[in-house]
């Protein structure tokens, strides 16, 4: 599951430069790693059968819009700040349609868990990596 988590993240973070020269939504709705944020932020939210399906393409424009708004303000901080929470306010109203207003305002915190999530579990893979193989540690043998 680590594994795979860690390849679905390194691929949507390696989409941000890979999509630099196309301003289309990625016809497979971004990638595995998407897909699983997604998921992730569904059941955190208790999205019902209806509501998910309502759901899914307001946030794969959100994300698409999201990257987007990265690229433009790659250079510029303060632009890229307001304008993500600009973006922010205009999904969630859109993401409170098909949901109630708590668990819209939620949808970034739990965006922003998975991102933290699939981070740490990218590092702990690095540091073992640097470590090399790992070798079993063996104890006093008794004859």
């Amino acid at each position: 599951m680590k594994k795979y988590l860690l390849i679905l993240f390194v691929s949507l973070f390696s989409s941000f430069a890979g999509f630099a020269q196309d301003d289309d939504p990625p016809e497979d709705g971004g990638g595995k790693l998407l897909e699983r944020m997604q998921q992730y932020i569904q059941k955190r939210l208790n999205l019902t059968k209806t509501e998910s399906e309502k759901f899914s393409p307001i946030f794969l424009r959100y994300i698409t819009e999201l990257r987007k708004t990265h690229r433009e303000n790659r250079g510029d901080r303060p632009m890229l700040q307001l304008r993500v929470a600009e973006l922010r306010v205009k999904f969630r109203d859109q993401f409170r349609q098909v949901m109630d207003e708590q668990r819209a305002n939620r949808v970034f915190q739990h965006q922003k868990e998975f991102e933290e999530i699939v981070k740490n579990e990218i590092r702990i893979r690095n540091q073992e990596r640097r470590r090399g193989p790992r070798t079993r540690a063996v104890g006093p043998q008794v004859i």
